[in-house]
């Protein structure tokens, strides 16, 4: 970095406004072009050298050829260094705006230290990230902060399982199945959600711990009374997806039918990123506050348990160990999908989608040190592949639970089109 000595005052200017206004300004010792201000007069920078040097150096040259009275102009300027000096002189460069060579060390010394901080200061990806990118990100925090409680603490009154004790609790029609259609329906429902156990720990305010295990057996019945409680955490999350989506200026341009569009889309894997950032890969739980959730074990243990697309998910999410800005720009990048179904204006969703997949691109290359995270976007990019594809897996086994047995609040069925029957 060039530093320069205090080359200039601000109100000890020669020229006056309507001069500046005229062109280029020209040095007033040489008449070559003037970069700026150089101890008080407008010079280029072979004056503004020169005249630091032979003061510096208290230099006392004589003029050799006209006696004190050489015309001075920017090809004759090297030939008499002391009309030179006499001009800088006369045009009013200060001897005591010079400053010594430890202070003017110590001023570089400053400069540098300021850049350093500023540095610093600067938010994670700052360096590399247009401002347009700056500010998507700290909109998409913003948000996240203000949708999303991750302690889980305004999750109140929900239904908690019960524990099943006869077949009665089972839905009439499937207690004793009375055509092939119901009893498919049963099988069909087993093979979705039976071959893995939810568990749930709930921690009260005075200390006390409820724990619900599902039953040993294997008759399916626990599922139903999971039900609710899925149901009321499943419309908690959702509501907080719905407010994130809308108090993002970019979502709100859109037309309110591509908005409900991309909401019925995109809720359930905004919800599975959520969820994500709380997902312990150590324990295999969820901790969601006062509450905790855990899969059990099944016959094949912990690898037949990975077989689970969803629980394989989280797993292989978690393990990118990604921040809190490549989360909330995956929610974003899932939100602005063009081809969910009902989308109008696709291209416009499409460029914002991209908008935000290359701030996330941008971002990782940052923030990450190469080469360890050099795949880290197209990892990120294929996880979203992924729950693209559970997400419609988890649509179809949600209707045909709804189908059996309805349990969907009201939100649920608008943001899965869900009819009443």
């Amino acid at each position: 970095m060039q530093c320069n000595e205090t080359d200039s005052t601000s109100g000890n200017s020669t020229t006056n406004a309507d001069e500046e206004d005229e062109g280029p300004q020209i040095c007033r010792v040489c008449g070559d072009k003037a970069t700026g201000y150089h101890f008080n007069v407008m010079t280029c920078e072979g004056c503004k050298g020169f005249f630091r040097r032979a003061i510096k150096r208290n230099a006392r040259p004589r003029c050799l050829f006209r006696k004190g009275a050489c015309e001075i102009t920017r090809k004759t300027r090297r030939q008499c260094q002391a009309c030179r000096l006499r001009k800088c002189l006369e045009s009013g460069m200060r001897k005591e705006m010079i400053m010594s060579d430890a202070a003017v060390e110590q001023r570089r010394a400053l400069i540098r230290r300021k850049k350093r901080e500023q540095i610093g200061a600067q938010p994670p990806g700052a360096k590399g990230l247009t401002e347009e990118q700056r500010t998507m990100i700290s909109e998409l925090m913003n948000v996240q902060m203000k949708t999303f409680d991750t302690t889980f603490t305004h999750f109140k009154n929900f239904r908690l399982p019960e524990v099943l004790s006869s077949s009665l609790e089972i839905p009439e029609c499937l207690q004793t199945p009375s055509s092939r259609e119901e009893a498919a329906k049963w099988s069909k429902l087993r093979e979705d959600l039976c071959s893995v156990k939810l568990s749930l720990q709930l921690r009260g305010e005075d200390g006390s711990v409820w724990n619900y295990k599902p039953p040993a057996d294997n008759s399916g019945k626990e599922i139903f009374s999971l039900l609710p409680h899925i149901a009321d955490m499943s419309t908690y999350m959702f509501k907080g997806i719905i407010n994130f989506a809308k108090v993002i200026s970019y979502f709100r341009d859109l037309p309110i039918e591509d908005q409900i569009s991309l909401l019925k889309g995109a809720t359930f894997e905004l919800c599975q990123l959520r969820f994500n950032t709380v997902f312990n890969a150590e324990t295999g739980t969820w901790e969601c506050g006062r509450l905790s959730y855990s899969l059990e074990d099944p016959s094949g243990g912990f690898q037949q348990l990975l077989l689970q697309p969803m629980l394989k998910f989280h797993y292989m999410l978690k393990k990118l160990q990604l921040h809190k800005e490549e989360y909330v720009l995956m929610q974003a990048i899932s939100l602005f999908s063009p081809d969910r179904p009902g989308v109008v204006q696709r291209q416009v969703v499409d460029q914002l989608q991209e908008r935000f997949a290359i701030t996330l691109k941008a971002y990782i290359e940052c923030n990450r040190p190469q080469p360890a995270h050099r795949f880290l976007f197209l990892k990120i990019m294929a996880m979203l592949t992924e729950l693209r594809s559970i997400n419609a897996q988890h649509t179809q086994r949600l209707l045909r639970i709804q189908d059996i047995h309805p349990f969907a609040t009201p939100l649920m069925q608008e943001l899965f089109s869900i009819t009443e029957s």
